[in-house]
């Protein structure tokens, strides 16, 4: 597991590409039978990939946290976005398809994640948070999400949300997880931007063709700064940075954030004529 420290706003002002890079951009998440995880020690946010293969595959963190096992003290969300697998919960298994999710609530002793075919691995996109309760286990089948429509063809940010780890789906302490597809031709995402303040968040990035590039804004509103990424690549938002991309294709995202509140649209626009 690699760690981030958290940036001052005024410190990135003088950063170059290269130390942008180094601090908010995580690279490498899904490599066969190993997992990658990524910990920011903005709101303690811990992502990444598990990527089991020939191997089943375990998250054995425990000292690094100062804990006897891993979720002892939080949450995890899950999202497959590979081939069919399966997640074993306390020795209680979930099969996971593709694009289908799983909220594991604190307290969960062992998570095992294993693919069902080795030449199409699944891959386990995990966002966990610090939790002070335990809520239920649920399984998210993509099927029964109705994905919230938003943007327009003309805007070029036609998109379907779908909601997994949120308020109207099931309950968590703090985490917030879902899944943003672009339509064909769209390529903005959450422009007009914002921000808030009371929350941090991780944009991953996949579903492109080796050539498409993503351009990810950041930085406060006033001062913008961009990250160019490829597919399967995280950046890591912290509260007062505004996240929004265009790409040279579409693409889809998940986003992941964790704060104060679990209120959705508890954010501050920005005004078109603020950006600069």
């Amino acid at each position: 597991m690699e760690t981030r420290y958290a940036n001052h706003p005024e410190e990135i002002k003088r950063y170059t590409t290269d130390e942008l890079r180094k601090h908010f951009l995580v690279d490498t998440l899904f490599e066969a039978d190993q997992v990658h995880l990524t910990y920011t020690h903005v709101d303690r946010m811990i992502f990444g990939g598990v990527t089991p293969a020939k191997q089943e595959l375990a998250i054995t963190l425990d000292k690094e946290l100062g804990v006897n096992y891993f979720l002892e003290r939080r949450e995890m969300g899950i999202i497959n976005i590979g081939g069919d697998g399966v997640v074993s919960l306390d020795g209680v298994e979930y099969d996971m398809i593709r694009y289908d999710g799983l909220y594991v609530g604190k307290g969960t002793e062992e998570v095992l994640f294993r693919s069902k075919d080795a030449a199409n691995p699944a891959k386990f996109y995990i966002n966990s948070t610090p939790a002070h309760h335990k809520y239920p286990t649920v399984k998210i089948d993509i099927h029964e999400i109705k994905p919230l429509e938003a943007g327009a063809n003309e805007t070029l940010n036609e998109r379907k949300i779908h909601q997994y780890i949120h308020p109207n789906v099931c309950e968590s302490c703090q985490l917030q997880m879902g899944l943003t597809m672009l339509s064909p031709g769209s390529v903005w995402n959450t422009m007009p931007c914002h921000t808030h303040e009371r929350r941090m968040e991780v944009y991953f990035y996949f579903n492109m063709e080796p050539d498409t590039r993503v351009f990810h804004f950041m930085g406060k509103p006033d001062e913008t700064r961009h990250l160019v990424l490829k597919n399967e690549q995280a950046v890591i938002s912290p509260s007062w940075s505004i996240h929004t991309g265009t790409a040279t294709s579409n693409y889809t995202f998940i986003w992941g954030m964790c704060g104060e509140n679990i209120t959705y649209d508890d954010m501050d626009h920005v005004k078109m004529e603020d950006l600069k």
